[in-house]
Formats: C-alpha cells, sequence, structure tokens
C-alpha cells in the first residue's frame, strides 16, 4: 500500500482538565534558572528582568510547550493574530476536503548580544502536501539583493537621510489567496473535528510570500509610490520637492526621506494598514550592524565575528594583522575534499 505523503493529525475535542490547564498559563511566568557569569551590569539586570517573561530554551514538541507558560502565552498570541487578521473559518468538512496539516515552531527571538528577547511561535502549514495549479499557481516573491540594501545605505548617507526600520507583524497573514485552501486545527487547541478555510495566507503555503507581497506592494502604490524598473522590492515617492525611499525584505521594512513629516506619515499609514513593529533607527539587519552618523554610515558585523569564533572555538585565539603569511603559495588540492566555503 502507498503511504500517503501528508498523513493526516489527530484531532482532539479539549475537555475541561485542558481548559484548565491552559487559562492560568496565560498568567504565570516561570524564570530560566540560567545565571550570567559574565558582562556589565546593566546586561545582567536586563537578562532577569526578561527572565521571568520568556523562556531560554527552544523547543521542538508541543507537548513540553503546553506545559511552559511563556511557550503557551507565545502560541495565544499567534492564534489572537488569526483572529485580528480573519486568516480563517471553521466549517464543516466537504465531501472531497482533504485539510493540509498544520505545525507548531518554537524560536528564540535574539538581540544584538545574543540575549533571549522574546519567544517567538509560528504556526505553519505543511505546504509539502500542496499540489501545483490545485491548491496554488504562483510562489515567487522578489526579496532584496544584500547589494541593494548596501547601495541604499549609500544613497542614504550621501542625501543626509536617517534610515528608519519596522517590521509587519505576522506579514503573511495579511496575504490573500485566490484558491480554495483547507488546514487542519493547531495541535493542542482543537475545538471540533472540522477543518479551517482559509480566507488568506498562512506560514508553509505554498503561495503564501507571493500573496503577502502582492498585498504590499498594491498598497504602497495607491499611496503614491512608485515601483523601481530593476528592483522591485524598491519603492519611490516624491512629494512638494520632498523624496522618500522605501526598501523592503519580506516583512522587514527600511525607509527615510527628505522630510520628516513624510517620514512619520508613512509610518502612521502603515501602522493604520497593518500592525507593526516600528524599531526606530537602522541599527541591524541581515546580520549587519549599522550606526548612521553626521560623518557618515559606518557597517560592521562584530557580533557575526563573535559567533564565528565561538562556532569555531577560536574565542582565545592570539589576534593577527593577516590570518597567515601573505608570501605563501597554494595550489588546488586536487584530490582533497570539497568544503563549503561559504562556511569560513
Amino acid at each position: 500500500m502507498k503511504k500517503d505523503p501528508c498523513p493526516p493529525l489527530p484531532l482532539h475535542t479539549p475537555d475541561s482538565k485542558l481548559k484548565q490547564r491552559l487559562a492560568p498559563l496565560r498568567t504565570q511566568g516561570r524564570s530560566s534558572g540560567i545565571t550570567l557569569h559574565t558582562g556589565s551590569l546593566e546586561i545582567f539586570t536586563t537578562f532577569f528582568s526578561h527572565s521571568a517573561y520568556v523562556s531560554t530554551f527552544e523547543l521542538r514538541d508541543v507537548s513540553h510547550a503546553l506545559s511552559d507558560p511563556n511557550w503557551v502565552n507565545a502560541m495565544h498570541e499567534e492564534l489572537e493574530n488569526f483572529e485580528r487578521n480573519h486568516v480563517w473559518d471553521l466549517v464543516e468538512p466537504l465531501p472531497n476536503c482533504r485539510p493540509i496539516g498544520t505545525k507548531w515552531v518554537f524560536k528564540n527571538k535574539q538581540g544584538e548580544n545574543g540575549m533571549v528577547m522574546r519567544n517567538k511561535v509560528r504556526l505553519v502549514a505543511q505546504g509539502f502536501c500542496q499540489k501545483e495549479e490545485i491548491d496554488y499557481e504562483e510562489t515567487f516573491a522578489p526579496v532584496a539583493r544584500l547589494e541593494a540594501i548596501r547601495i541604499l545605505l549609500t544613497f542614504a548617507a550621501s542625501k543626509g537621510f536617517k534610515l528608519q526600520q519596522m517590521v509587519v507583524k505576522s506579514a503573511f497573514l495579511n496575504g490573500f489567496i485566490e484558491k480554495e485552501v483547507y488546514v487542519r486545527q493547531p495541535s493542542g487547541f482543537e475545538s471540533a473535528k472540522f477543518p479551517n478555510w482559509l480566507r488568506k495566507a498562512l506560514y508553509g503555503l505554498k503561495q503564501a510570500p507571493i500573496a503577502w507581497y502582492a498585498r504590499l506592494k498594491s498598497f504602497l502604490l495607491k499611496s503614491g509610490f512608485v515601483m523601481g524598473s530593476v528592483d522591485k522590492t524598491l519603492f519611490l515617492l516624491s512629494r512638494g520637492g520632498d523624496t522618500m525611499i522605501v526598501q523592503i525584505y519580506v516583512d522587514d521594512i527600511i525607509f527615510g526621506g527628505s522630510s520628516h513629516a513624510l517620514v512619520s506619515s508613512f509610518a502612521e499609514q502603515m501602522s493604520r494598514e497593518f500592525e507593526m513593529s516600528l524599531m526606530g533607527e537602522l541599527q541591524f539587519f541581515l546580520g549587519l550592524q549599522i550606526k548612521q552618523c553626521p560623518e557618515g554610515t559606518f557597517v560592521h558585523q562584530a557580533k557575526y565575528t563573535r559567533d564565528i569564533f565561538k562556532k569555531f572555538e577560536m574565542g582565545d585565539s592570539k589576534p593577527m594583522t593577516t590570518p597567515m603569511s601573505t608570501n605563501t603559495a597554494l595550489d588546488a588540492d586536487e584530490d582533497g575534499e570539497a568544503v563549503d566555503q561559504k562556511e569560513f
């Protein structure tokens, strides 16, 4: 017998015990129990102020997550995002309806110093079960290249723009989908043996990226922006002699302009249309640490360098001006084992 590549997930109706267990977990807090041995007093204090509200351990099993109040709170927050965005409706199963499975994904969001700032939970669809031309058509969505980000930083520095950053919360939940798609209810939160009919895109769906990009592009064009002829993630706005530039990278948005009023107006428009997190001045993006000064914009990767040292256990190595002699000539090792050059 041929095995089903997309086995159905078990569905339960939560009993009173589950409801009683989930309710108090939303308000409880628990310390991680981890002690910092190094760092300044400020970092020490910040760590323990966060430890009462976040878990420092990433989980893979939903059964363990349901016993941790910090992760349960994050799961409730994700489902509340679904409700606010009207992502789905609970419906009765249709005769030929084959719902797509869902899965909880747990991730810790870290700051520049590696401290856990937030427990992030995503409910994703098992999109590998979707069939082309039945469940979806287009999947491609343009993404800004790193070279484009560097050009933007250079342009902003030359014009004296202060670049700002904002993040769209649960961005993919804002994208409308054209095909009729059904998904199973999330594990641990089932209310009946019914599937959910999706109104909007869900993380994990094949068409989710293009659905979100189409929604954001439509909003920017209606707001008077002009899309770049080459870079489809770059948008320009000219109004009354002032200029504003917007660069999008999935749910991250970098923006700046010659007029503070124009920039503030754009941030307010975005906040009215989508649920946003305004990050303030651009400081950290795609692994780049950015410092904007009157003298210019400086880019470095101190955190990335520290992570590399830690990964390869080189934290105690002595600093050198060059990693090896500049006069050493190397030949290709034809018989050697190939290595991943990007890793180094």
